[in-house]
């Protein structure tokens, strides 16, 4: 029985992070076209939406792969192990966080230009 249980956790750890790889790599393509044709705008405005767009995917990703690592847990017998899963799981939840922060900021700079830019228009 734990045997089973062992082959099906493998295997669900296979394909989270198959996810989570799929995720970031169409990501990160998505990113490469788009800011090659930016390259010749001026426009700071689309810039921000693609590193927005671009950072909630690799938060995404990063989910993903946060969750294989809990999943493994279930299978790890040795402290060794977990020790190493943790030390992972620990350093991906920092840069989920570190890029929901960057988000979040970006997010916020984009709103306060938008309202700028409407009331200088409406007053201006």
């Amino acid at each position: 029985m734990r045997e089973w249980l062992v082959y099906l956790t493998e295997l669900a750890v296979l394909g989270i992070n198959f996810i989570a790889l799929a995720v970031i790599a169409y990501a990160t393509l998505e990113a490469l076209v788009r800011g090659v044709r930016l390259v010749r705008q001026a426009d700071d405005h689309l810039r921000v939406d693609l590193w927005l767009r671009y950072g909630r995917w690799l938060v995404g990703g990063l989910t993903f792969q946060l969750a294989a690592d809990i999943v493994e847990t279930a299978i790890t017998d040795n402290w060794e192990s977990i020790g190493r899963l943790a030390a992972i799981a620990a350093i991906r939840t920092f840069v989920n966080y570190s890029l929901e922060r960057d988000i979040e900021g970006l997010r916020e700079r984009r709103e306060r230009r938008a309202r700028a830019a409407s009331t200088g228009a409406v007053h201006g």
